[in-house]
């Protein structure tokens, strides 16, 4: 099955990625929790390479109770132990930390974007809605999406060439993320996103999360190619 998904994506030109599973905290005080979450983040590492998927996405975990500069070594030290077992089985891919949407989690864009300094096979997902919402609306112009541009270039060159991107509309409170919406009945300015993401010169994948995927998608796509 995995040959024919990967065969079916070769054939069709379509780009895989995967979306670990949401039950994933490596900062639970919870033993059995952690090993759960890392068996979780593994798991869906062996079966994106399976598939040719390159780009495993997840969010890391909780603040909960902790400092955030503890929650951020716990994790770091977790995610060590995973590459270093994906290592030695040979499975080749690309970890990528999401940016999130609520200020109890883990994964605001400095984090992210430390995270990515300092581990080998780590790269940012960057969720500009889930940035917009957990800034409580602000990150949503020309110039605050091109300051996001501006961070991930200063890891490289390189990983402007190499993005994983979530774009979708998004309900907010001031705890955050609350709920993903259609782009045209959200505030979120995605044709400016779209402009910094061609002014930059972007390369990667644009995944759409909107509850309506499919227009919302295309949406994106003629917009894109209409500036």
């Amino acid at each position: 099955m995995a040959e024919k998904v990967r065969k079916m994506a070769e054939d069709t030109g379509v780009v895989l990625s995967i979306h670990a599973p949401y039950y994933i905290n490596l900062n639970s005080k919870e033993k059995k929790k952690v090993e759960a979450s890392i068996q979780r983040i593994l798991d869906s590492a062996r079966v994106g390479y399976m598939i040719g998927a390159r780009n495993i996405v997840f969010h890391a975990g909780y603040y909960q109770k902790s400092e955030k500069q503890k929650t951020f070594e716990k994790i770091v030290k977790h995610l060590k132990a995973i590459i270093s077992i994906l290592n030695e089985d040979g499975i080749e891919v690309v970890l990528r930390p999401e940016t999130t949407g609520k200020k109890t989690q883990f994964g605001n864009l400095k984090e992210i974007i430390e995270m990515s300094e300092r581990l080998d096979s780590i790269q940012p997902c960057i969720d500009f809605s889930h940035i917009h919402a957990r800034q409580n609306g602000a990150c949503n112009s020309y110039g605050e999406f091109s300051e996001i541009m501006r961070k991930v270039e200063s890891l490289g060159d390189e990983y402007l060439k190499d993005m994983h991107l979530h774009v979708s509309g998004i309900e907010y409170t001031m705890k955050g993320e609350k709920r993903h919406l259609v782009l045209d009945d959200s505030d979120f300015r995605y044709i400016e996103l779209l402009q910094v993401l061609k002014d930059f010169k972007v390369r990667g994948l644009v995944i759409c999360e909107s509850p309506n995927l499919e227009e919302d998608a295309m949406l994106l796509r003629d917009a894109y190619k209409s500036i």
